[in-house]
């Protein structure tokens, strides 16, 4: 099976590890509380070869070598005995996000060699992520990311976490994926970025935006934006619903942003999930790129994953059987969509699209709904059949069956023209900018550089989006 390293940077990218970890453990069958629930029993429920989980669990975690082949992990207990440790690099520039990993109930599973933090931060400013702690850290983080390479036999991709609206998720992350990039340029680097929302708290987030989503732009090889806002939407919608009560009670209590952070891990298990266990027809993580980026740079794809799920804990509890085809109408719906933005809304063209199901869904089940979709959609004329499908057998924790949607829509120039609107408001009055310029390595000419590299990609939507079918007159021999 594949292998993957998670690259968590900064708070949130920190916050939504501290939630996926235990979502990948309880798609293993493995215990990290004292719920009282068997999922290991839970899973088999659901899955027809308990081996399936056993034999994809080096997917996101190192066992050492001298541990016994056999060896069935059922709690976090058992974990600690064989000294297994998750595929994964901390990074942030001050660790009060790190610092509670480090108490909580999966703390035995990270390598203390793999964490990389420091202090005071990097003051929300990505000048400061990018160039300066990306200089000082950068031998370190080169070090590390090495190592941790170094125990993976089937290196797949790299799952990048971090948000974009302070300074070391936004310069930090993208230094640290240029860095990638330039050491492992055959290996995936798909990133799950938060972009903020218009009413930010971080009155340079229009700055670090641009900046990374430039980065973004030349190194990733393909970007799941995500934005609070709609992880908010979706988490009350949610918790207004009759099955999810019972999750009521436990959030009250629950950490900020968890449940918005289980709807991303969610996403990115997934993501994988193809690579991970095997299915009829199986979509593999290579397959994503080069199937839904149909142009260099054109690699921002909108995601929705449905039926949607809340805080890990109660994850088991609060999910009963969905139909087939409503939980398609689900995934499609704008309400479930990871950002602000319709895909399927009028004049915009969907340039590539993939759904991936997991567990109790049948071929026909797929064909039947595509074919729905097919209806509802404008393809590019180039494109008609641009339409990936994968089915793997092991469905999510508590679930038994799930749909990712993925979609490569040219209505992601609204996201393109929000950012250069936003930074257009505070750049005219050159507010901030002296933060900026004086960071060793930073020039003033980098805001515009960026600005016109984003313009550029907006151009290359609109024209897709504007492009008609052209009829090549037959030859005439002559």
């Amino acid at each position: 099976m594949s292998q993957f390293i998670s690259v968590q940077v900064g708070q949130c990218g920190n916050q939504i590890g501290s939630v996926f970890w235990p979502l990948a453990l309880h798609e293993y069958g493995i215990q990290t509380t004292n719920t009282g629930i068997n999922l290991l029993k839970t899973q088999q429920n659901h899955i027809k070869n308990i081996n399936d989980l056993s034999n994809a669990f080096d997917s996101f975690f190192v066992i050492p070598d001298n541990s016994p082949k056999d060896l069935c992990f059922k709690s976090m207990s058992d974990l600690r005995k064989a000294k297994v440790k998750a595929r994964a690099i901390l990074i942030d520039m001050e660790d009060s996000v790190i610092g509670e990993i480090r108490r909580g109930p999966v703390r035995d599973l990270f390598d203390q060699t793999c964490v990389v933090t420091n202090y005071p931060g990097s003051a929300n400013n990505w000048a400061v992520g990018y160039y300066t702690h990306g200089t000082e850290y950068y031998d370190k983080l080169e070090d590390n990311i090495r190592r941790m390479a170094e125990k993976c036999s089937r290196l797949h991709g790299f799952l990048t976490m971090h948000s974009l609206g302070g300074g070391t998720g936004s310069g930090l992350g993208t230094a640290v994926l240029k860095l990638l990039a330039d050491n492992y340029p055959t290996v995936d680097r798909l990133v799950s970025c938060v972009y903020p929302i218009v009413m930010q708290d971080v009155v340079t987030a229009p700055y670090n935006v641009l900046l990374a989503t430039r980065e973004l732009i030349d190194y990733a090889t393909c970007v799941f934006p995500i934005e609070n806002e709609a992880l908010v939407d979706i988490c009350n919608a949610q918790l207004r619903k009759k099955e999810n009560i019972d999750q009521i009670n436990y959030n009250i209590s629950c950490k900020p942003f968890q449940d918005m952070n289980s709807i991303i891990a969610n996403i990115l298990l997934h993501l994988t999930s193809g690579s991970r266990f095997p299915g009829n027809l199986n979509m593999d993580m290579n397959e994503i790129a080069t199937n839904l980026v149909p142009y260099p740079k054109l690699h921002y794809i909108l995601s929705s994953v449905s039926p949607v799920t809340l805080s890990a804990p109660t994850i088991c509890n609060i999910q009963g059987r969905k139909l087939i085809d409503e939980i398609f109408i689900n995934a499609w719906s704008r309400n479930n969509q990871s950002i602000k933005l319709d895909p399927l809304q009028t004049g915009s063209m969907i340039l590539s699209a993939a759904h991936i199901a997991r567990g109790n869904c049948s071929v026909n089940d797929l064909k039947r709904n595509i074919e729905k979709f097919r209806k509802k959609v404008t393809f590019a004329k180039w494109g008609t059949e641009a339409m990936k499908i994968g089915l793997c057998s092991v469905p999510p924790a508590g679930h038994s069956t799930s749909l990712l949607c993925l979609l490569n829509s040219s209505s992601m120039i609204s996201l393109f023209e929000n950012i250069i609107k936003q930074f257009t408001r505070l750049y005219k009055r050159k507010a901030h900018v002296y933060h900026y310029t004086q960071v060793c390595g930073f020039e003033e000419t980098h805001f515009t550089d960026c600005k016109e590299i984003i313009l550029n990609l907006i151009t290359q939507y609109t024209k897709l989006q504007n492009q008609n079918e052209i009829n090549v007159s037959r030859l005439q021999i002559l």
